[in-house]
């Protein structure tokens, strides 16, 4: 906790008066994100420091893998739909933004299986994404976790178009969709383009 503590000290005395006004218009106007972004819970790949954005400028949901799940308007709970819809239909951002990345640990427990201590959340979790190992009959060839993680991405762009508010926005030019992928160790981002990741220069 002191290691929280001490962050905090150092925002108060080198960020924030150098943000104060930022800070002050965002409590005054309230926010207006230009971007929804979904990622991956990894404490390494934070979207805000991939992406180089300033405060209220990113409306972020992060969980395991950073996956959507598809359209289910019913009783249970929905964390990731509900912070969807608020960024859609309250705050109307004009991009959502899926961040994958490589070593992730939810798409290694889908393809290899969920430790003993992840069986209670994780693997559920990790299930609605079983989809993309059907093309893939060997799960420990080389390739195959990166090949997961980019298809993770591409699902979760798919299901984010089963919502029928996002599929009308997209379809009148109101919301534009992007999937891309961060890769720890060399700090490279790539975004999906039709069948592939292609880095971005």
């Amino acid at each position: 906790m002191d290691r929280l503590i001490e962050g905090y000290r150092r925002f108060r005395s080198e960020v924030w008066p150098a943000q104060r006004a930022r800070y002050e218009a965002l409590s005054n106007k309230g926010q207006s994100p230009e971007t929804l972004v979904i990622a991956c819970s990894d404490s390494r790949v934070d979207p805000q420091t991939v992406f180089g954005a300033a405060p209220g400028e990113m409306f972020v949901v992060r969980n395991v893998a950073g996956l959507v799940p598809t359209y289910q308007p019913d009783a249970r709970y929905h964390g990731t739909s509900a912070a969807v819809e608020y960024a859609v239909r309250v705050l109307k951002v004009p991009r959502v933004v899926v961040l994958g990345h490589a070593q992730c640990g939810g798409v290694q427990a889908m393809v290899e299986g969920a430790p003993a201590e992840a069986q209670d959340f994780v693997e559920p979790w990790m299930s609605m994404a079983r989809s993309v190992l059907r093309d893939i009959h060997d799960h420990h060839a080389p390739g195959v976790l990166s090949r997961c993680e980019v298809e993770v991405v591409r699902l979760s762009l798919s299901n984010l178009m089963t919502f029928p508010w996002i599929a009308e926005a997209v379809d009148a030019g109101r919301v534009a969709l992007a999937g891309f992928r961060f890769e720890i160790r060399t700090g490279i981002l790539e975004r999906l383009e039709n069948e592939g990741m292609v880095p971005v220069v």
